[in-house]
């Protein structure tokens, strides 16, 4: 579908980077939110003067896209930190900013805000860290997963129900992607996909959005991993997922979240001998502790990604679950000696 369409500035000045080194991208969004130790107040916006105008009656507490309209300074800020840290590539704080997810919060008409802002904030913060040090720096806008899944039945009594549709998720994504687009983002990127299903919708959308933007943006492609079948949760080994997203012809295809660095290097692994594309990979800070926390400290995720870019496996590397600014900035060190991964060329 996107075929013929002009690539955006963004497009040529990032495959240029790439073919010299490999690129960063930021690490986790939550990890620094929870650190803000935000109350309700603070999420709706009361306490700061950012008061969101779209109207819930559903507690707020936890909706982290949220603050994009209601604490814009503090994520502004966090995005900053990514930047500073060494990430040429910062996602948007747009994990859940589809009228599908932020339906739990009764705030589907905050959608389109959420997106344009969301791509304008990461904006405004990688022009300050550009103005300090001239590097330049690209917005990805964050398409999350959302929480139903259109190939799987939530009710084990009912094997053949879907709690969500392809169309709907179209729709969904669609109304997401045109606002990423209009804020400025540079980038689009599907991540933390468990069910290729949900993911092809995000593609449709995505590329119809392209298309009515006019130009061609890079889109990124990031699958998970869900346990040690080594299997998305929907089924499919890292191969047949690049087999079945493919078609889309996305700048990078990759892994993330889910699992360690560890955990993941065979199945990344097996999607780098596969792909005939850039091979992007986030995984957490190691696994969660009884607590819900991540131990695993800068230095030994940075090392461990190391390994990826020592064995060619890699052109885009950066932080999920309980990374931090500091994890990204050991891990840009770390890989800097290495060259990127050769892309194969494929009949």
């Amino acid at each position: 579908m996107n075929g013929h369409l002009p690539p955006s500035p963004a497009f040529a000045a990032l495959n240029w980077i790439a073919a010299e080194r490999i690129l960063i991208l930021d690490g986790a969004m939550g990890t620094q939110i929870q650190a803000l130790g935000l109350d309700e107040d603070d999420f709706t916006g009361r306490a700061s003067g950012h008061a969101c105008r779209h109207h819930s009656d559903h507690p707020q507490k936890g909706n982290n896209d949220l603050l994009i309209l209601t604490q814009p300074q503090a994520v502004e800020d966090i995005h900053y930190r990514y930047a500073m840290a060494g990430a040429d590539i910062v996602e948007t704080n747009t994990f859940s900013s589809t009228t599908i997810a932020q339906a739990d919060y009764g705030l589907q008409q905050a959608v389109a805000d959420l997106n344009a802002e969301g791509a304008r904030v990461v904006r405004r913060a990688l022009d300050r860290a550009t103005a300090e040090d001239g590097r330049p720096r690209f917005v990805a806008g964050a398409l999350g997963p959302t929480n139903r899944t259109a190939s799987i039945s939530p009710d084990v009594n009912n094997p053949g129900y879907r709690a969500v549709t392809f169309d709907d998720l179209r729709a969904a994504y669609l109304q997401q992607a045109t606002g990423l687009i209009a804020g400025g983002a540079d980038i689009l990127l599907i991540e933390t996909i468990f069910d290729t299903l949900n993911a092809k919708a995000a593609i449709f959308a995505c590329l119809q959005a392209m298309q009515a933007h006019g130009q061609a943006l890079p889109l990124m492609i990031s699958g998970t991993i869900t346990d040690a079948s080594g299997r998305t949760l929907s089924g499919q080994t890292p191969t047949a997922f690049w087999h079945s997203v493919r078609h889309a012809r996305p700048w990078t295809v990759g892994l993330n979240c889910a699992l360690g660095a560890a955990a993941m290097r065979p199945h990344l692994a097996e999607l780098s001998g596969v792909a005939d594309t850039l091979i992007c990979a986030y995984p957490n800070a190691g696994l969660p502790n009884a607590f819900g926390q991540y131990d695993e400290g800068p230095q030994d995720t940075a090392r461990q990604i190391a390994d990826f870019a020592r064995e060619g496996l890699v052109n885009v590397v950066g932080g999920c679950c309980g990374t931090t600014p500091e994890h990204i900035r050991a891990i840009a060190d770390a890989v800097a000696e290495f060259s990127p991964r050769k892309v194969p060329e494929y009949a």
